[in-house]
C-alpha cells in the first residue's frame, strides 16, 4: 500500500497491512510534527505533493528496498496538508524474517522516500513561514 492522503493516518491499518505471518519481525517508522525547529515554535506544517509523481518515486524506492532485503510485506502513508505538533505525518511499516533485515529496510525506506519523493513541507512559525529542503543524502544499503 501507498497511500497519500489528507485525512490522519490509521497507524494500526498501515502496520496491518504490511504484516505477515512469515514475518518474524514488523518495523514501524512513525514520523509527528515536531512543536519547534530551527530554535523557534511550530504552529503548523504544511505538506504539498506531486500525488501521482510520489507515489511512483516511492513504489521505486520499495522496489529498490525489495531487492536488497526480504520484505514480506510492507506499506507507506503519507499526509499532505495542515498538520499540527503531534500529529502523525508519515508512516513506513516492513515486515521481514529477521529484526535486523526489517530496521534496515524500514530506514532505507523513510531516508529515500523523504529524498525521491516529490512531497514539500512548509514550517509556519509565531512569526513568519520557510519551505524545508526535506531532501537528505539519499542512504545507501548496509549489506
Amino acid at each position: 500500500m501507498i497511500k497519500i492522503t489528507e485525512k490522519a493516518i490509521d497507524v494500526q491499518k498501515v502496520i496491518e497491512t504490511a504484516s505477515s505471518l512469515s514475518a518474524g519481525a514488523v518495523n514501524v517508522f512513525i514520523g509527528t510534527v515536531r512543536n519547534n525547529a530551527q530554535g523557534k515554535n511550530v504552529v503548523w506544517l504544511e505538506y504539498e505533493a506531486y500525488e501521482a509523481m510520489a507515489v511512483a518515486e516511492i513504489r521505486k524506492v520499495i522496489d529498490e528496498a525489495a531487492n536488497k532485503w526480504n520484505l514480506l510485506g510492507w506499506a507507506v502513508s503519507h499526509r499532505i496538508g495542515t498538520l499540527k505538533p503531534g500529529e502523525v505525518a508519515v508512516v513506513v511499516v516492513v515486515s521481514t524474517p529477521h529484526r535486523k533485515e526489517s530496521f534496515e529496510a524500514c530506514q532505507y525506506i523513510i531516508d529515500n522516500v523523504k529524498a525521491k519523493a516529490p512531497i514539500w513541507k512548509k514550517e509556519v512559525f509565531e512569526d513568519g513561514e520557510e519551505w524545508v529542503d526535506a531532501r537528505p543524502n539519499i542512504a545507501t544499503p548496509t549489506n
